[in-house]
């Protein structure tokens, strides 16, 4: 499935690593019903029926063909129709804040550890270790994700979570656990939800190395969520994502199905 959506729909192979195969089936069946709606004309052999008439054997064919090609010709007008109306929720942004570390995502090196390092009151900063020996060093989550892809996600945190087993997090450790606990375990009971009402949304912006959408709130609170999975959203929030329109640095077909399921999730 992960396949026919990187040649059929778009996808990049990436953003498949971790997800599970309830997650990934709703996609691909989506792709798989656009891509159905045509029928090549080659693609049932004619067989010559016992008794009946040729000519009216090829006369329902040609008409199956025509509304086989007319059907695809309307969902492709649909789609297109879609598409056009769902880019006025894009805002594509070019320059640093969407600059990706493509070294970093082509190594392939799995993270197998992290460290917090607390020089100074006010310079901290987290330091990511991959399987090869080298590491990068990043003050917040919303950095590590613009060099990360979906395993290096599911990676960390399952670390993070491995070491707060028995204890919990502090300090800064704790800011790194609350990113990766709203991502992953979202609970509407918590703070960062039940707080929305008050949250001035500033910026949306989609990283689809990882398969991410940020929220950035302008008293500094970023929520990090899953293009494909649902979180305790308000109907006041979703409306403003899409006022504020998602930034992105490129139109991808992961784009589309994340305003579609935001306007899926408003209009309910």
């Amino acid at each position: 499935m992960c396949m026919y959506l990187k040649n059929q729909g778009g996808y990049k192979q990436s953003h498949f690593r971790g997800m599970s195969y309830e997650d990934i089936r709703p996609i691909f069946e989506r792709v798989w019903d656009q891509n159905q709606s045509f029928v090549p004309k080659d693609s049932e052999i004619e067989k010559e029926p016992s008794g009946g008439s040729r000519k009216k054997t090829l006369a329902r064919k040609r008409a199956s063909e025509k509304q086989s090609e007319e059907g695809a010709k309307r969902q492709k007008m649909e789609d297109d129709t879609e598409k056009e109306e769902l880019k006025a929720y894009l805002d594509v942004v070019l320059g640093e804040e969407f600059a990706m570390d493509f070294e970093s995502l082509s190594t392939k090196y799995p993270i197998v550890d992290w460290k917090t390092h607390i020089l100074t009151e006010n310079f901290m900063y987290y330091q990511i270790i991959r399987a090869d020996g080298s590491s990068k060093n990043y003050k917040i989550f919303s950095k590590m994700i613009n060099d990360f892809d979906r395993q290096d996600v599911m990676d960390l945190h399952r670390l993070v979570k491995e070491r707060y087993v028995t204890t919990s997090p502090e300090g800064y450790d704790l800011m790194l656990w609350g990113d990766l606990k709203t991502l992953f375990e979202p609970d509407k009971e918590d703070e960062v939800w039940r707080n929305q009402h008050g949250y001035n949304l500033i910026s949306w912006r989609l990283i689809d190395s990882c398969g991410i959408h940020i929220l950035l709130m302008e008293n500094g609170i970023s929520i990090h969520m899953m293009v494909e999975k649902k979180y305790p959203l308000i109907q006041e929030m979703l409306s403003k994502m899409l006022n504020r329109k998602l930034e992105i640095d490129h139109e991808s077909e992961m784009a589309f199905e994340l305003l579609r399921f935001t306007r899926s999730q408003l209009q309910k």
